[in-house]
């Protein structure tokens, strides 16, 4: 492969980077107000926020692109850049499967936590700050790490609208080589790369947040261990110090 060709797949991986990190920024922010929403006493902000969740989650992501780019501009006179248009389609598509991310992990925590605030005379907002979230948040990052790797795969559609992402670059050397096994076989790393270092990345921040509230995570070995001696009682000296160390 040429330098010329090395570096039309080098603006790809660029372009992708750049739209996987302002549509992570988009479906996070989705993601809990949604979540949050959906955890409200008020049935006007639950139906809303469950609205959305239903619509987004129940249409095509590619399709949703399609709307955003050809469609908007014909109803509304908008016409976003393809990077714009990108992100809008896919922070909203998986803002909202990560919308069930945070509700599920709001309900999760021991409802003695939400007693002890409404005890302490603690608004809404102050236990949904103080007590809440500080013990949902680290228990969400394994899910949203999935989430974030099914949005960099999602990326690959933004293609269909001509923009210049890895898939789209990929496609272009592909033709001017016509090498298809050599070229698709370098996207298929390049993407496994850019995963891995996500998955490190959010594997890291999931510790910190866990030590930050005194739940350091345990390796498999000892948690399977600490489990067979609650259960069968045999082990249980060693998996207590397993478990402390």
């Amino acid at each position: 492969m040429t330098s010329g060709l090395w570096e039309l797949v080098l603006e790809g991986i660029w372009v992708t980077v750049q739209l996987l990190f302002f549509s992570a920024l988009l479906a996070g922010a989705m993601s809990f107000l949604a979540g949050i929403a959906r955890t409200s006493r008020r049935w006007v902000v639950r139906f809303l926020a469950g609205f959305y969740t239903e619509v987004f989650r129940g249409t095509s992501a590619l399709i949703m692109i399609f709307w955003v780019y050809f469609v908007l501009p014909l109803a509304f006179g908008w016409q976003l850049v393809p990077l714009w248009a990108g992100t809008l389609a896919l922070g909203l598509t998986y803002g909202a499967y990560g919308s069930e991310i945070v509700r599920g992990a709001l309900n999760a925590v021991d409802p003695a936590q939400r007693e002890g605030g409404i005890a302490l005379s603690f608004t809404p907002w102050q236990r949904m700050r103080l007590i809440l979230l500080p013990q949902a948040v680290p228990e969400m990052i394994p899910s949203f790490c999935n989430l974030l790797i099914e949005l960099l795969k999602g990326t690959a559609l933004v293609s269909v609208m001509g923009m210049g992402d890895l898939t789209f670059s990929a496609n272009l050397v592909r033709l001017a080589l016509q090498q298809s096994a050599e070229v698709y076989t370098y996207v298929l790393l390049i993407y496994f790369v850019i995963a891995f270092l996500l998955t490190r990345l959010m594997r890291g921040l999931e510790k910190r947040l866990k030590a930050g509230i005194g739940k350091e995570p345990r390796s498999d070995a000892v948690a399977r261990a600490q489990k067979r001696a609650l259960t069968t009682g045999v082990g249980a000296g060693a998996a207590a110090g397993g478990g402390d160390a």
